[in-house]
């Protein structure tokens, strides 16, 4: 006879889990360091696809067969610009090469994610900075982490005082998207203090749970590049909503993360 698991095992096979899942991500960055380092050359959309694709190959030599392993009745997802929600059930939502151009290009903003999302939620997550050795973690109910040191959102409360973030959330966006991104930096750039543009966005979203940022948005934007920073803020003591402040999901058309002093004026400014 089965018997029904109790809330702090499921804990408990989480923490286990989420370990793991950081170990792969460590190990998968590795092996992208390795690849680090010159200017990629390509002068072609063609040139550019391939040498992505090897970095995602790469990366996802290792994440595959390890995160499967773990979860082996979990879905994957194939694209990490993909957005929406996911059928029921427990999902890897993975980006092999988070700021993946920045790391053909020789700059130093990229990273290797995995997130586990069950039922729409999501459970746990792991980002690793290979080119500084440090690991991101979440497990919900349990806190945000960087190698095992409690994150904890900033204290600010006057937007006015406030380093805000916003990014491109993909290639070729939508024209009424990249307005609607330009529109309202310029109404950031009025009310914040300063405000910092680039790519990835988990990389901001690091920095919000980390207390270095007050605030990050993006207006569309893919179920990789979101969900990650959305547990590690949530489990810092942030608030994550949509841009007019109703709450996120993957299928909403904007995203804020922000410390509990300065949503609902950042709410106001990106509602101009």
């Amino acid at each position: 006879m089965f018997e029904t698991l109790q809330a702090t095992d499921v804990t408990a096979l989480d923490a286990d889990l989420l370990e793991r899942t950081a170990a792969a991500v460590r190990e998968a960055g590795s092996a992208l360091r390795e690849r680090y380092g010159e200017v990629v050359p390509y002068r072609t959309r063609e040139e550019l696809m391939s040498a992505l694709a090897a970095n995602d190959d790469t990366a996802l030599g290792i994440l595959r067969p390890r995160l499967t392993s773990l979860r082996p009745d979990a879905g994957w997802v194939e694209d990490e610009l993909d957005g929406g929600a996911l059928p029921p059930g427990e999902w890897w939502v993975v980006d092999p090469a988070e700021g993946n151009v920045n790391h053909l290009h020789g700059l130093p903003e990229w990273a290797v994610t995995a997130t586990l999302v069950r039922d729409n939620q999501p459970v746990l997550t792991a980002v690793h900075l290979p080119l500084t050795d440090q690991t991101y973690t979440a497990l919900t109910g349990a806190g945000a982490h960087l190698d095992g040191r409690p994150l904890h959102v900033s204290r600010t409360a006057e937007l006015g005082l406030s380093v805000v973030a916003t990014s491109q959330a993909r290639p070729d966006e939508d024209e009424d998207v990249v307005r609607r991104v330009g529109a309202s930096i310029t109404e950031m750039l009025l009310d914040a203090l300063v405000v910092r543009v680039a790519v990835p966005a988990t990389l901001h979203l690091l920095n919000v749970a980390a207390g270095r940022l007050d605030a990050f948005w993006q207006f569309a934007g893919a179920r990789a590049d979101l969900l990650p920073g959305a547990l590690l803020v949530t489990e810092a003591g942030g608030r994550i909503s949509d841009h007019e402040g109703r709450p996120w999901t993957p299928q909403s058309a904007g995203f804020l993360a922000a410390a509990p002093g300065v949503h609902a004026q950042a709410v106001a400014t990106l509602a101009r």
